[in-house]
């Protein structure tokens, strides 16, 4: 059975997404603390980077990103995150992780805008859609073919999934820095938690990783 599952990093005080952006800094300054333990870790290294020296960090960061991608079939993000908030005129503009993203199945871009498709090395391809969530799922569950969908986020797009009540598991990355500034996950979930069973695992990093698993099957 399909499973739709998130994951997000998210300071003390709940901020999932920076607001201090820059053309020099497209993800401000905050995004690298906030992300920083993950981007060190080994599997990071090697899916994004394509690092296969075997450096990085090991251990329950590295574990909880390499279920990051694990059994994933297909993926729905928001525009923000695929880039086009950025670079909105730009033709030629293919996301921010080169000419073979990390993803390896299909993606589908939430947008207003008509876009073709993108096909990448390695497996991704980008499609563009304009969908309520429920639509949205509908499409990428047919493209998982049995696998699970992953709601990429950012926060914006991933927080209607949620409290629409379409996601069955959620991972949240606690790192233990105060941004005070910036989009906030929980402010509209208030009572989320009343549907999932709630675990928690601190890892040497400090950063400690929340995961809300539903207790039922959805209807």
């Amino acid at each position: 059975m399909t499973r739709v599952r998130a994951d997000l990093m998210i300071s003390l005080d709940g901020i999932a997404a920076t607001d201090d952006a820059t053309p020099e800094s497209p993800f401000g300054e905050d995004w690298a603390r906030l992300t920083e333990h993950y981007v060190a870790t080994r599997s990071f290294r090697e899916r994004v980077f394509g690092d296969t020296s075997g450096e990085g960090t090991t251990g329950l960061d590295d574990d909880f990103h390499q279920r990051y991608f694990e059994g994933v079939g297909a993926e729905i993000m928001g525009a923000g995150k695929f880039g086009l908030h950025a670079y909105p005129d730009d033709p030629d503009w293919r996301g921010w992780w080169g000419d073979t993203p990390p993803f390896r199945y299909p993606v589908f871009v939430l947008t207003h805008r008509e876009l073709p498709s993108i096909e990448m090395l390695g497996g991704t391809t980008f499609t563009f859609i304009s969908a309520s969530p429920t639509e949205a799922l509908a499409i990428a569950t047919e493209a998982a073919g049995g696998a699970d969908v992953r709601i990429g986020g950012g926060p914006t797009s991933l927080v209607p999934f949620l409290t629409a009540g379409l996601v069955d598991e959620l991972h949240v990355a606690i790192t233990p820095i105060v941004l005070g500034r910036g989009i906030r996950l929980w402010d509209a979930l208030r009572h989320f938690d009343r549907d999932y069973q709630v675990s928690s695992v601190t890892a040497p990093s400090g950063v400690t990783h929340v995961t809300f698993t539903r207790d039922q099957a959805r209807s």
